[in-house]
């Protein structure tokens, strides 16, 4: 057992201290055992030692020196990288595992949204073979949320653009130290096999956050700056409805409407 450490509030840290839920989140790993796996703020080892049962190709990004040196201690042969998950270079940790990695841990909360489009973007770079990642149950409800519905947004069209997203199972606060102040789930996703490429991805997701940063306004307003004032690059049918209303396909289209457009 991983030697305890005190938690940091400003890394958000909350270990995991249920072997049960450890155990369910790694089976959430569809990956192969010779499949190269990147577990990210693996903490005091949670996970660690049941991936590394499982998996031959084990690496773990971890921000805080003090859990570095617990892992070290109790697996001194764990490719460790010291640092944050948000200057991870997916293709260049892909090209040196060998293959499209699976990513697997447990996010903080502050900074979940960063992380998933990090690893959005590395699935539209053809680099993710698949994500079993913890996060806020909330957040996780927007991944896999239906237009018209209150937690339809930004982040919604963006994930089912490039992956199918399945909420594997809420967690509760209690397995963790501290316990947070809300609940959690696990999150599968899966690239898409007719995902965008980055640079299609990225053209989208300027519509999508124009569009949604005035989510009350019709889209003729809300892409005025895109589109023209008088909403000539958007068509007919799709001036008069917000953002809400329209589906991920909806705006990979509205895209290229506005795209010629201009």
């Amino acid at each position: 057992m991983a030697t305890p450490l005190a938690p940091k509030k400003h890394l958000g840290q909350n270990f995991l201290r249920d072997p049960n839920t450890a155990r369910r989140i790694v089976a959430g790993l569809r990956a192969e055992p010779h499949s190269p796996v990147i577990e990210i703020g693996p903490g005091t080892g949670a996970l660690t030692g049941i991936l590394r049962e499982r998996f031959e190709k084990l690496s773990v990004i971890e921000v805080d020196p003090r859990a570095a040196d617990v892992l070290r201690a109790e697996w001194p042969d764990l490719d460790i990288t010291l640092g944050d998950v948000l200057d991870a270079d997916w293709p260049a940790l892909a090209r040196q595992m060998g293959a499209p990695v699976a990513v697997i841990g447990n996010l903080p909360y502050y900074i979940t949204s960063p992380i998933l489009f990090s690893l959005l973007d590395a699935a539209a770079a053809g680099v993710l073979a698949e994500a079993v990642i913890m996060m806020q149950y909330e957040v996780a409800a927007r991944l896999i949320a239906e237009p018209r519905t209150k937690a339809y947004g930004i982040l919604s069209v963006a994930v089912q653009l490039l992956c199918n997203a399945e909420i594997l199972f809420p967690v509760s606060r209690n397995v963790f130290h501290p316990k947070p102040d809300v609940r959690s789930a696990v999150v599968r996703l899966v690239p898409r096999e007719d995902a965008l490429s980055l640079e299609e991805a990225e053209r989208v997701r300027l519509v999508v956050r124009t569009a949604f940063n005035q989510r009350r306004k019709t889209l003729r307003n809300s892409l005025s700056q895109l589109s023209g004032e008088d909403g000539s690059g958007i068509p007919e049918k799709w001036r008069g409805v917000r953002a809400e209303e329209l589906s991920p396909h909806d705006f990979v289209e509205l895209t290229g409407y506005i795209s010629e457009a201009r």
